[in-house]
């Protein structure tokens, strides 16, 4: 019965999964990006820099900066959610 509503197409003309349901896809996007963190890694070495800082006239300094970031604020949701994690029945209470 046609109620006039389209119905969701997730394949090709002959049932192929969408290219973003393909398996190999999500490998293709992963090895992508270290492709593209590897070439801008790569390029930072190509210019020079002209820091307020001496470190960030270092190849990398921000890449390495932000990792450290990132590695600090992943840390400090640890003690984060002690802080504030609930008991597991306070909404049942």
């Amino acid at each position: 019965m046609d109620n006039g509503l389209e119905t969701e197409d997730t394949g090709g003309p002959k049932g192929e999964p969408h290219w973003l349901d393909r398996k190999r896809t999500g490998k293709r996007v992963f090895w992508g990006l270290i492709a593209l963190c590897a070439g801008l890694g790569l390029a930072d070495f190509l210019y020079r820099r002209h820091g307020i800082f001496d470190f960030e006239e270092f190849p990398l300094a921000y890449a390495i900066f932000g990792f450290v970031c990132f590695f600090g604020i992943v840390l400090s949701g640890y003690p984060l959610r002690k802080l504030v994690m609930r008991d597991e029945d306070y909404y049942d209470r």
